[in-house]
């Protein structure tokens, strides 16, 4: 059981990134704002669906590293830092975006269910955030370090549908707002690269 005081401390990171524009949860506001809320929330069931996938994926594979080498470790430690940073950058030097105005074609609710879960399953870099955020809350020493994982996966899961599902509430309400605001996500991107950087160097001073 991962402690209490990992757990608030992961849950408020899970928020802000939950919060960060992508792809996913652009997606969930297009949706909401074009068809109503109920779209939206059927694309994040989907998407949440998907994050068991790479949970798994990071579960089994790190927890073999975190057995193996301190330099596996360090290994894994770095790159995931070079990607935090680089999230960082991106997310620094967005420019100002919209969410469109094209109708795209209304989809059935399991349509977009099915969507929302192939999405989240064939995008590697949900995987590779993953690898870089998750191993930071585990401990080894508090034994079985798939269970721990598991643990965040679920606590990340049950995060990205409530904020997701806010997501598309808000945006049933303000679609017209949301489609033609030219700087929507700016400040939204500033925090973004805020949090990144604070979880690259959170990692970096990790210690195996």
């Amino acid at each position: 059981m991962i402690p209490i005081d990992t757990a608030i401390t992961f849950c408020g990171f899970a928020f802000a990134l939950a919060l960060v524009p992508g792809p996913d949860n652009i997606f969930v506001l297009t949706q909401s704002a074009l068809y109503g809320r109920l779209s939206g929330i059927f694309v994040t069931l989907g998407l949440a669906t998907g994050l068991i996938f790479h949970t798994s994926a990071v579960a089994f594979g790190v927890a073999a590293v975190f057995e193996s080498s301190q330099f596996a470790f360090n290994t894994i430690k770095y790159i995931g830092a070079a990607y935090l940073t680089y999230l960082a950058y991106k997310a620094f030097y967005a420019g100002k975006t919209k969410l469109g105005n094209e109708k795209a074609p209304r989809e059935t609710w399991l349509a977009l269910y099915r969507r929302g879960l192939i999405m989240n399953i064939t995008n590697p870099k949900v995987t590779i955030f993953f690898l870089a955020l998750l191993p930071q809350f585990v401990d080894p020493k508090l034994g079985q370090i798939v269970s721990q994982f598991y643990q965040l996966g679920g606590l990340m899961i049950m995060i990205t549908i409530f904020i997701f599902s806010s997501f598309a509430l808000l945006a049933s309400f303000l679609g017209k707002w949301l489609r033609n605001s030219n700087g929507a996500m700016l400040w939204m991107n500033k925090f973004a690269g805020t949090i990144f950087i604070l979880l690259a160097t959170k990692l970096v001073l990790a210690q195996k």
